[in-house]
């Protein structure tokens, strides 16, 4: 009799209950607000469902993953019709009759709780989950179950029932720092979801009960378990037979624990700054930090892209880039195996000449992810590496003058200016080829005074080299000598212009797509005439020289075509090799994180052995 009068009690307080939630009308507004507020917060615009984005390699194979935590998003039709199956059964038997709350369960729910102090029990739906995870945590207080409710009724009028199943499905925790249905089937079976069997299903939609009490890793036999539980259940709804249920459960479970991928630091780590960049490029942030007028300003613009960039890398995108794992291996390799001395770090870079695109990248001696990137990072002064960009290439492009016109190679000065050749030797008239291949001071001091500073530099402009300033423009930067100097990857960028006289920026990123293959960010650089054909055919033959019987000949590769440059920078402080085959362009610098001398491995030629080792 007791219990029948709580039964009846109940029932009339869950009554009222729901009277005063939606009816009293001294509430109306309040609700009418709540709701709107609701309707601008539970919309397909608004859902915030963190994905995992992949790096692909140039074959479309998966090198990196990006983001935390681990999820990969299955679109509803690739969902199999058992994993629903088994969901509404155990989880939500009335999923496709209720409005987002089961009034029923709830007032099971409120009898139970009754003999507890606190909540043990919610009647909580598929829906009322899935509102829990998408907005509101998972606190267990009768304020927020109020909340849970109003959350899971605008779900409803916003989302058919498949889309609240997909989104369940995607959100809910396997355990492991997995979440979602397919990235479980990954990281447990290395399997996509489709190709689950029953078993294998079954298993992995037992976990997420109690995700520490299932934990396949730490308590099999107990995940297994509850799995042949579900499946009991199945079979009494009649959605298996006996039979089927008994076959299922002797299936063998064999886990096959997927490790993260990520491979190739180095690139990932540019292909992700490069990803910033592009989102920068494309929407319009890098011309509003162009125009902001005060550093606040700046500042915070900054920030707005920051922001962006992690809704972009959180929404789940496919991040397409030309490496070649070959070439980024044997990058690695050579840089790992020639850098052998305490302190001397390093980078490389490597672009396809056809493309224009980077296929290869290193970063720095046995480069660990998200450490300096020297590559992009670090910006040293060039030495006679920019003599083919500055000097010679707007010199003969001026006056469309022979490789093999003398000019003077003796000690010369302009104004207090006095730069030496190599030991301060005087050589007197060479070939520019000579001069070249030889890497002299003082003629490539002479041409680009004839030159003029401003020619010169208005070359030099077509680069965009980011720490290039005004103050630059002297007669040291003939040389070498620069404010900052250039990155390792902006300089074997700018030598691409000698593959056919043409330059446009070379990228690692091919294009960002979404899961469907929809296009949501690519390039679209312009391509520029540097030089003219006349001077594109005798620098390079200046470069062929210099890689045959220069100071690029300990770099010789046999190649149909090989061009070099070589530098050195004030005290030894940088050593670089720079050039180009008919396949592709690659640039070497090697020196200290704090500038110093590196005069005593000189004899090694540490950078040379690098560059051939990535292009024979």
């Amino acid at each position: 009799m007791r219990t029948i009068s709580g039964y009846i009690l109940i029932c009339t307080l869950f009554t009222i209950f729901i009277t005063i939630l939606f009816g009293t009308s001294s509430e109306v507004q309040k609700v009418q607000g709540f709701n709107k507020a609701l309707n601008q917060a539970v919309n397909e615009d608004k859902l915030n469902i963190k994905k995992t984005s992949l790096l692909l390699d140039e074959n479309g194979q998966v090198f990196s993953e990006m983001n935390r935590p681990f999820r990969l998003y299955v679109e509803n039709e690739d969902i199999p019709p058992f994993a629903k199956d088994l969901l509404v059964i155990t989880e939500d038997r009335n999923f496709y009759e209720h409005v987002g709350f089961d009034a029923g369960a709830i007032i099971r729910a409120l009898v139970k709780n009754l003999v507890f102090t606190h909540i043990q029990q919610g009647g909580s739906t598929i829906t009322q989950q899935l509102a829990r995870n998408l907005y509101l945590g998972q606190e267990k207080t009768y304020n927020r179950k109020l909340t849970e409710l109003f959350y899971s009724y605008e779900i409803e009028k916003s989302f058919s029932k498949d889309e609240i199943m997909e989104l369940y499905l995607n959100v809910i925790y396997f355990s492991n720092g997995i979440y979602g249905v397919e990235t479980a089937s990954q990281y447990y079976f290395n399997k996509d979801l489709q190709d689950l069997n029953k078993a294998e299903l079954s298993f992995i939609l037992a976990i997420p009960n109690n995700p520490n009490k299932y934990d396949p890793l730490e308590h099999f036999d107990k995940t297994k378990e509850r799995q042949e539980r579900l499946l009991d259940l199945l079979e009494q709804e009649g959605t298996i037979t006996a039979q089927e249920s008994k076959k299922i459960k002797n299936m063998p479970i064999k886990l096959k624990i997927r490790k993260k991928i990520d491979q190739y630091p180095d690139y990932a780590v540019y292909a992700e700054h490069e990803l910033s960049q592009l989102i920068a490029h494309s929407e319009g942030f890098n011309k509003k930090i162009k125009q902001a007028k005060t550093k606040e300003e700046k500042i915070k613009i900054e920030q707005q892209l920051e922001k962006r960039v992690n809704e972009v890398v959180q929404s789940g995108v496919i991040i397409h880039t030309a490496l070649q794992p070959s070439m980024q291996k044997k990058s690695i390799k050579a840089l790992n195996d020639s850098i052998v001395y305490d302190g001397v770090e390093g980078a490389t870079v490597t672009i396809s000449n056809q493309s224009r695109r980077i296929v290869a990248i290193t970063g720095g001696k046995h480069y660990q992810k998200y450490n300096f990137h020297h590559a992009y990072q670090a910006v040293r002064q060039p030495g006679s590496v920019i003599k083919p960009l500055l000097v010679y290439g707007p010199y003969i492009e001026e006056y469309q003058t022979s490789i093999y016109e003398t000019i003077n190679a003796n000690s010369y000065c302009v104004g207090n200016y006095c730069p030496e050749n190599y030991d301060g030797r005087q050589f007197g008239q060479v070939t520019i080829n000579q001069a070249f291949k030889e890497s002299y001071n003082t003629p490539a001091l002479r041409m680009f005074e004839k030159t003029g500073i401003t020619k010169a530099f208005k070359t030099l402009s077509l680069f965009h080299f980011e720490n290039v300033l005004p103050a630059d423009k002297t007669y040291a930067a003939s040389l070498g000598g620069f404010t900052y100097g250039m990155s390792p990857l902006e300089l074997t960028d700018a030598y691409t212009s000698f593959i056919n006289g043409n330059y446009y920026k070379s990228h690692a990123i091919i294009k960002v797509t979404d899961r469907k293959g929809k296009v949501l960010y690519e390039w679209k650089d312009p391509s520029v005439q540097v030089w003219s054909a006349q001077t594109t055919e005798k620098m390079r033959a200046l470069l062929t020289a210099a890689a045959v019987s220069g100071t690029g000949e300990p770099a010789y590769v046999s190649k149909p075509y090989v061009g070099i440059k070589t530098g050195t920078t004030n005290n030894y402080n940088d050593y670089w090799v720079m050039g180009l085959t008919d396949q592709y362009t690659t640039g070497v610098w090697i020196g200290h994180d704090i500038p110093k001398s590196m005069k005593a491995i000189e004899k090694f030629r540490p950078s040379h052995r690098i560059w051939k080792g990535i292009m024979r």
